[in-house]
């Protein structure tokens, strides 16, 4: 027995022999149970409890090793850890430090069923979009008969639309039957179809349920066979926030049953209303025409005289413009014939031959005048040209070279105008008055 005297520990060192004995005694082990309080601050730590129905137990999932986890982990997440017990010693808290995490359960199911859905919409089996016919006229209905789902579904189709043609092909909707069943329903209502060429719609529901109870409608044959279906297929399977493969399949999705009843059938007391003001509509369009037309037939019926008046009139008329005719004719005629004397008269004066004789008069005169006024301008234009070429003479630098003068210029064309401009040993061109020299700059003069 320990007595009050005796050595006691620190709770450092009390905490550090607990966690060497966990890690020690326990080791390395898996352990499965569900998330819960899963939470990842900015360090990148994921920390979270696993319980099951009578215990919990707090775990940590280091950032090095969350990266690693393929799945995200969610709270309610069936799953199975794999880490070593260990004690955090500055809180003295035990907990297990995961190296990793994978689903378990439910959470395997999930996993294989996304990876199915995947391969499903990459072959086009989701690709499914036909026009459903609204309303059908035969409607096909693939439930339990004794489900909530098919009540649902005939009391919206009673309160819509009464004349609604449906058959139920009783089938089961849960359990290991259901998918077969669903299957052979199928190909028998595509065979019967030949027969039968009113049946155009399917519609394949059942209530909610839990994801077991909803499984069957995850097989992979039944996606199949709804997508190879020749009638158009509707799914409503579960509750709004279920989605199965069989509604990724089909032609439509409906949340629910009742959704699903709504989609497929028109309104028939909108469609009344609707009918109902058509037809008041068409009363009075009606009315309205038939007081146009009558109005119209008293206006016609008032102009409406007897032909024999009619044809009076046109005979009068027409004698009118027959004399107006002949009166017109012969004014025209009388006026196209003065015209014609007096363009007669003016022929005779401009005769061709006057004509020319006098322009051959005129023409002679301007040739005269044209070479006197071309002599008087040669004889200015020389007298111009003379000046302009004693000026031209006179200000010429090759008129200065010829006095013995010359002009420097450098390679490049350019005049020499200062000796600074050029330096010894430089060759430069000289421009006489008659030729040119090459020449050196042998030395600069001041």
């Amino acid at each position: 027995m320990l007595q009050p005297n005796d050595t006691a520990l620190s709770v450092s060192e009390v905490n550090r022999r607990a966690r060497q004995l966990l890690e020690s005694g326990i080791g390395e082990v898996w352990v499965e149970g569900e998330l819960s309080g899963v939470s990842r601050p900015a360090s990148g730590h994921v920390y979270f409890t696993l319980k099951d129905a009578s215990a919990q137990l707090r775990g940590a999932l280091f950032r090095n090793r969350a990266r690693f986890v393929a799945a995200p982990m969610r709270d309610g997440d069936r799953v199975r850890v794999r880490g070593r017990v260990s004690l955090f010693e500055p809180r003295g808290d035990y907990q297990l430090i995961a190296e990793a995490v994978q689903p378990a359960g439910e959470g395997e199911l999930l996993v294989a069923l996304e990876r199915l859905k995947q391969r499903l919409s990459a072959e086009g089996v989701f690709a499914n979009a036909r026009p459903l016919p609204c309303p059908p006229r035969h409607l096909l209905v693939l439930t339990s008969p004794t489900g909530a789902a098919i009540r649902d579904v005939l009391a919206v189709l009673e309160s819509r639309w009464p004349l609604a043609r449906v058959t139920l092909i009783a089938v089961p909707v849960q359990g290991r039957e259901a998918a077969p069943a669903l299957i052979a329903a199928l190909g028998l209502l595509n065979r019967q179809q030949a027969l039968d060429p009113a049946q155009d719609v399917i519609l394949i529901t059942r209530g909610g349920g839990s994801l077991e109870d909803l499984w069957a409608f995850n097989d992979e044959h039944l996606a199949r066979a709804i997508f190879h279906s020749r009638l158009p297929v509707m799914s409503a399977v579960g509750h709004e926030v279920d989605t199965s493969l069989s509604d990724l399949a089909a032609d439509r999705r409906a949340p629910t049953p009742s959704a699903a009843a709504e989609m497929l059938v028109p309104d028939g007391r909108d469609l009344q209303r609707r009918l109902v003001g058509l037809e008041r509509q068409l009363v009075r369009c009606t009315q309205a025409r038939l007081e146009r037309d009558a109005q119209r037939l008293d206006h016609l019926r008032a102009r409406l005289r007897h032909p024999g008046e009619v044809l009076a009139q046109e005979r009068r008329i027409l004698g009118e413009l027959e004399a107006r005719l002949q009166r017109a004719g012969r004014a025209r005629l009388a006026a196209e014939r003065q015209q014609l004397g007096y363009l007669q008269r003016r022929m005779s004066a401009c005769h061709p031959q006057r004509g020319v004789g006098q322009a051959g008069e005129r023409l002679a005169l301007a040739r005269a005048r044209l070479e006197q006024a071309m002599l008087r301008d040669m004889s200015r234009r020389r007298e111009s040209l003379a000046g302009l070429a004693r000026q031209l003479q006179a200000v010429s630098p090759l008129a200065v070279l010829g006095r013995g003068y010359a002009i420097l210029q450098d390679d490049e064309g350019k005049v020499i105008r200062r000796a600074a401009d050029t330096r010894p040993g430089q060759a430069l061109t000289a421009r006489l008055g008659e030729g040119g020299l090459s020449v050196e700059v042998k030395r600069r003069l001041k």
